[in-house]
């Protein structure tokens, strides 16, 4: 191997070194907060990332219930599920699911980020949506992760 040759490491699963993040959803779009959270989850913000490798982080989302959606976004979105039979397509809106399962919607939107296959199954149950300020993972010491795009950041300055 010539000097100027670079080496390219390949991660393995039992080598990652994963950490727990808490970020706050308050106030912030839902979809800007559902990327950043998503690059987490899958380890994109790491120097060793493998694609094929599950070495993305734990996240924890605290106020799930007051994400946004700009403009008519919040009237007009809607989220499709069919229950398996004929006709059990069903429909459901952005406002009418903030006010039963607010958390659904920020998970809905993160796993629609993260590859369809089995490592994108494996990755969706690391993150841990919480509608309130309260989670149970305090044992796990979480460190807290300043969003790039933060909408908050724009209101302040």
């Amino acid at each position: 191997m010539t000097q100027n040759q670079k080496i390219t490491h390949s991660v393995r699963d039992q080598d990652v070194q994963r950490q727990w993040w808490v970020v706050d959803a308050d106030g912030q779009t839902v979809g800007r907060l559902a990327t950043q959270i998503a690059v987490l989850l899958r380890g994109k913000h790491k120097p060793l990332f493998t694609p094929h490798v599950d070495c993305g982080d734990f996240v924890i989302v605290i106020n799930a219930d007051k994400v946004v959606m700009q403009g008519k976004r919040a009237e007009q979105k809607e989220y499709f599920h069919n229950t398996g039979y004929p006709g059990g397509g069903r429909l459901r809106s952005f406002k009418d699911l903030m006010k039963t399962k607010p958390e659904e919607v920020v998970e809905l939107a993160v796993k629609g980020m993260l590859p369809k296959n089995t490592l994108g199954r494996i990755i969706g149950k690391k993150l841990k949506v919480f509608r309130g300020t309260e989670h149970p993972h305090e044992a796990q010491q979480p460190k807290e992760w300043a969003l790039k795009y933060s909408t908050k950041s724009k209101e302040n300055s």
